[in-house]
């Protein structure tokens, strides 16, 4: 059953994640949900969904702290009325982003990746439109 007003948004990150994220965690501690940074420059994938209905936003990002090569994937809810959470998806949502010359090392980080991200946006979906 899909829960009513859910709509998928596949364009740039809303900028409220960023702020929420920060004026929880602290400035500078959100590189990974900074709408300012030129889109090419975003890691990738994202998914984004908007409840038009309520306003809540969910969002899949890639994250990072000091190493920029090992990321992972977070699933951040905005409720309606201020405030963000982390939903942790269950399993390994972890990548390295591949610096490497090797074309099979660049391969298996990709499926990785795109793995680890699936994980993610069924965990986002799961949240939304409840367990399949």
């Amino acid at each position: 059953m899909k829960r009513k007003g859910w709509r998928r948004y596949d364009h740039t990150i809303f900028p409220v994640f960023h702020e929420r994220f920060e004026e929880k965690w602290g400035a500078g501690t959100a590189p990974f949900l900074d709408p300012s940074v030129y889109d090419a420059d975003q890691p990738r994938p994202r998914a984004q969904w908007i409840n038009v209905d309520t306003g809540a936003a969910i969002a899949v990002v890639p994250v990072w702290e000091d190493d920029p090569s090992a990321r992972s994937f977070a699933v951040f809810y905005l409720p309606p009325h201020g405030d963000i959470w982390v939903l942790r998806p269950p399993g390994l949502a972890n990548y390295i982003e591949s610096s490497s010359g090797d074309a099979r090392a660049g391969d298996r980080a990709v499926t990785l990746r795109n793995d680890s991200f699936q994980k993610a946006v069924a965990h986002a979906e799961a949240f939304i439109y409840g367990t399949r």
